[in-house]
């Protein structure tokens, strides 16, 4: 299994790239800001004011990793290397936050983003058929024409509590969630042989759904991890925003509803 686990991500490299790589670059920086929100002050302002050499380093994602990342996205199971590879990563982190490299660690600890982003990104987890090509473009671009409408949810406030230990079974959920949504983007992007402009949608389509447990999903395992690596490396936790409880009611009439921009 190990042998064809490594064919399998050496193939990965060989073939072309696909036209989209995940988050683009301007949702990569929404969604550190949202998950911003969901962290102490301190952390959020140290993150922040690094806000784009965390995400430059996050881009620089290290190769070896990104391919077992790959590989297990395919196959809908994060394996025990990875994880092991993957902790390893966020060790390195917490220890040059330790060591009092602040500046350097703080990137280091906000790029560790791109694991819990990619993980949860719909647009990413296609399976092994892929999607047809243009229609992840076409969702991020749905993404990026209703973020305002977007309201990002906290279905899981336990796992802001999270230790280092546990964040690969939180980063696991992700995955499983994201392969999940994929079978609704395949269904409502491509119709008839063809990929749907994102403008023939609005935020009544599955589309929207998807995008939006996708995006939340995201900031959530995005804060979770940066909280359990700022924990482990004896980070201030004080001033931690308090999620609000927001109960589920009846929509209102359709027709009440505003009209879309």
């Amino acid at each position: 299994m190990g042998a064809l686990r490594g064919l399998l991500a050496g193939g990965l490299c060989l073939l072309p790239a696909p036209a989209a790589l995940g988050w683009p670059a301007s949702l990569q920086t929404a969604l550190l800001r949202d998950a911003c929100r969901l962290v102490p002050k301190s952390l959020s302002r140290l993150i922040s004011d690094r806000e784009r050499e965390v995400v430059a380093e996050a881009q620089r994602f290290p190769v070896d990793l990104g391919r077992l990342v790959a590989s297990d996205t395919l196959g809908g199971r994060l394996q025990p290397e990875t994880l092991a590879a993957l902790d390893g990563h966020l060790g390195e982190a917490v220890a040059t936050l330790r060591q009092g490299r602040v500046s350097e660690g703080i990137v280091r600890l906000g790029a560790t983003m791109r694991v819990p982003a990619d993980l949860a990104d719909a647009g990413l987890a296609s399976g092994p058929e892929g999607y047809p090509p243009g229609l992840a473009r076409e969702y991020y671009a749905f993404i990026e024409a209703h973020l305002p409408r977007l309201p990002v949810t906290l279905g899981e406030p336990d796992a802001l509590k999270l230790e280092r230990a546990q964040v690969g079974r939180l980063w696991q959920r992700l995955l499983d969630q994201s392969r999940d949504q994929s079978q609704h983007l395949r269904s409502e992007l491509f119709r008839s042989g063809r990929v749907v402009d994102h403008r023939a949608l609005d935020w009544r389509s599955p589309v929207f759904a998807v995008a939006q447990v996708s995006y939340s999903q995201a900031v959530t395992g995005i804060a979770a991890t940066w909280l359990a690596l700022w924990r482990e490396a004896r980070g201030d936790l004080t001033r931690q925003p308090v999620p609000r409880s927001v109960e589920p009611r009846d929509a209102p009439p359709l027709g009440s509803l505003p009209p879309e921009d």
